[in-house]
């Protein structure tokens, strides 16, 4: 029965037994809580786990916050290093009680002034070292004399105290505070708190004397704190010797590693210290390696203290074995100088230099023109235009220069400054490069009108100064002349020999005469730029350059093997930035270049020339002598000046002469030279005699010309 029913119909279309098999989804599991009637009874009472559970959540994200986290790693830090942290400060407090007995030797034994008295000895300062003795007396008798007052007063004060004291304790025995009065009744228990606070001020005293000493006796070298690692704002940028001695034994250098291995500790002669916007040390290098050898691994060392490049300045000190290592903060370099202080107020006295950008210590640097001559180069683009137009602009604004300014290219970099300049020429053919070969030769001659003036003043001062150069009528001002792609002319085949000797002559006599050589180049190989000309010029700049070769020919010979290398800055990112070599005492400096813009729609050079113009114009430099100045020279008695600058000597110099009336009038007789005096003397009949090989004038022959003239002038009056 049951299988016949089970037996499928003919008329069915027959199929597969298993499809009759339902599929039964696989069963959800769910993770949750079984809710009774009696929680659902009360769901205000269901929010309390919901609260907790938020609670928690905040908890711990706030104990995973990262400055909490930070925060517990320094407390972990602390903890682990506190065994050496209170090693530290117990040494601290030991260095202090050692000052503390320095200082009170040193003030017993007058120790100072015992030093001057034989650093006066030394010397054999007979002098000084009896000052230095008595003063030693002096100060002897006066600090007895103070502590002698003082031990008189603290001896009363004790005495009376004493006195005070044993009364009120014989009158505290004898009478209860009832029977006192209420104001004596206060004032025992005013004694009484301050017994108290006296109590526990004598507990607290050991804590401070400790405190004390710890304070005194801490590390006061820069940047040193309290425990092994101390606290920083800049974390990113902190270096400290510890750090500067690890990258140093890595740097894959025999001697030194050795040194390390043997548990050398290198002798930082300056500690790491602050230095502008960076990490400035010294570091006595061990036997066998120099500041070279660290120099030629600047790129590891730099990656060893986590900078680039271009951040870290290993130079050689004054000496070989001496390092002198300057880090950068991270990405301090970066940013511009800022706007230049003069861009629309202000002037310029070129004896004392133009601001041209700021140091990589923050600080602002000064290109200087007296006595210094320019050479600036590095790849297209980068700035040095830029930079020569900062000197040229600066100098502009002294009315007492003359600038001269040639360019061998066809463009119009230093256009705006046409009205200022005594010369300029562009251009690119033999025009230009031959007008710029005269004016060196003109230089040339220059320096040699120059000299023979100076040697005729009086003093005849060796160089020009800015005295001299405030006076139009001896034509001894600074003159500044500038090549521009200085290249093009000392290649140029017809004049570049010529150009050669003369721009060597002019850069190593005329800084003396107030003339300076500017040259600019784009192309600083050893055969367009001379090398007598790279080792005489005084400063020299280098933007971003390719190779070594480039660097040495702006900088000078030896400088990339030293570690001063322009080929670590970057183009275009480093725009404006360059290594300067002269400029400072240091031994190079890292400048961010201020900028003036001229490009395009934006011209900022043109509005301070026209300042420039309206200075000249406002001083009226014209170089010839005013009307007050012609009218006080005939008002002088040259005569009877000259009698009076020889002092009643029978022969004086012609030299002492010149110096005597230039002190007696300086309006008048300051710019006289030699053949002024004689022509004044000659309208007396009176001519220098020559004696001991130099040439003077006698006392009796002034006497006689003007004892003569004031007989006549009589005899005149008379008639």
């Amino acid at each position: 029965m049951i299988d016949a029913q089970l037996q499928p119909d003919d008329n069915l279309i027959p199929f597969p037994t298993q499809a009759l098999t339902p599929v039964e989804p696989a069963p959800e599991v769910l993770d949750g809580e079984l809710i009774t009637e009696q929680h659902t009874a009360a769901d205000g009472v269901g929010l309390l786990p919901g609260l907790l559970a938020g609670v928690v959540m905040l908890v711990r994200g706030v104990v995973r916050s990262p400055r909490v986290v930070q925060a517990r790693g320094v407390v972990a830090y602390r903890l682990r290093k506190a065994p050496r942290d209170v090693a530290r400060l117990g040494w601290f407090a030991v260095r202090g009680h050692g000052r503390w007995i320095a200082k009170g030797w040193m003030w017993a034994s007058h120790g100072h002034l015992r030093a001057d008295a034989r650093a006066a000895w030394l010397a054999g300062d007979v002098e000084a070292r009896r000052r230095a003795q008595e003063l030693i007396r002096s100060d002897a008798r006066i600090r007895w004399a103070k502590l002698g007052l003082a031990a008189h007063r603290l001896t009363v004060a004790a005495l009376l105290a004493a006195f005070l004291g044993g009364v009120l304790v014989l009158i505290d025995s004898q009478v209860s505070r009832a029977q006192m009065w209420p104001w004596l009744a206060s004032v025992y228990t005013v004694l009484g708190i301050t017994g108290v606070i006296l109590i526990w001020v004598f507990k607290v005293l050991p804590v401070g004397w400790l405190v004390a000493a710890v304070w005194e006796g801490r590390d006061r070298s820069p940047g040193a704190g309290w425990l092994l690692h101390p606290k920083r704002d800049d974390a990113d940028s902190w270096i400290d010797e510890r750090m500067i001695s690890q990258a140093l034994a890595h740097l894959g250098i025999g001697p030194l590693d050795r040194f390390f291995k043997n548990g050398g500790e290198l002798v930082y002669t300056v500690p790491a210290r602050v230095d502008g916007e960076g990490t400035y040390a010294q570091i006595r290098l061990p036997m066998g390696t120099t500041a070279d050898m660290v120099a030629a691994k600047r790129t590891t060392l730099a990656a060893n203290l986590g900078r680039a490049a271009l951040e870290t300045w290993p130079t050689q000190g004054h000496e070989a074995g001496l390092l002198d290592l300057w880090i950068a903060d991270k990405g301090k370099l970066g940013g511009g100088a800022g706007p230049w202080p003069l861009l629309h107020e202000g002037s310029v006295d070129v004896f004392e230099g133009v601001p041209i950008g700021k140091t990589q210590r923050g600080h602002v640097i000064y290109g200087q023109f007296f006595e210094r001559n320019w050479i600036v180069g590095g790849r297209p683009g980068q700035g040095k235009t830029a930079l020569v137009r900062i000197l040229v602009l600066g100098a502009a604004l002294d009315p007492s220069a003359e600038l001269w300014v040639f360019v061998i290219a066809q463009n119009t970099d230093f256009k705006p400054f046409a009205p200022r300049l005594t010369r300029y020429q562009v251009g690119m053919g033999p025009d230009v490069a031959a007008a710029t070969v005269q004016a060196l030769a003109d230089l040339f001659a220059e320096m040699e009108r120059r000299g023979k003036l100076l040697a005729t003043l009086p003093g005849s001062p060796p160089a020009t100064s800015r005295r001299l150069a405030d006076k139009p009528a001896l034509g001894l001002h600074p003159l500044i002349c500038v090549i521009s792609e200085c290249h093009e002319l000392f290649g140029h085949p017809t004049y570049g020999e010529q150009a050669e000797k003369l721009a060597i002559s002019v850069i190593k006599q005329g800084r003396k005469f107030g003339i300076t050589l500017i040259l600019d180049t784009q192309s600083p190989t050893a055969t367009s730029i001379p090398k007598e000309v790279t080792r005489n010029t005084s400063c020299g700049v280098a933007f971003s350059v390719a190779d070594h070769i480039a660097n040495d020919g702006l900088l000078g010979s030896g400088k990339y093997r030293a570690g001063i290398r322009a080929t670590d800055l970057r183009m275009h990112t480093d725009r404006g930035t360059s290594v300067m070599v002269g400029v400072s005492d240091a031994t190079f400096e890292l400048v961010r270049g201020f900028y003036v813009p001229y490009s395009d729609g934006v011209d900022m050079v043109t509005p301070v020339v026209t300042r420039a113009m309206a200075a000249i114009t406002e001083l009226r430099r014209t170089g010839e002598p005013t009307t007050d100045q012609n009218e006080d020279d005939e008002a002088a008695d040259h005569l009877a000046d000259i009698h009076q600058a020889l002092r009643g000597e029978r022969r004086v110099r012609t030299q002492v002469v010149l110096t005597r009336l230039a002190e007696l009038n300086p309006r008048v007789y300051e710019g006289w030279s030699f053949q002024d005096l004689s022509a004044a003397l000659a309208d007396y009949d009176i001519e220098p005699v020559k004696s001991g090989g130099v040439k003077v004038i006698r006392a009796t022959d002034v006497t006689h010309a003007l004892t003569d003239r004031d007989r006549r002038r009589t005899t005149k009056g008379d008639g």
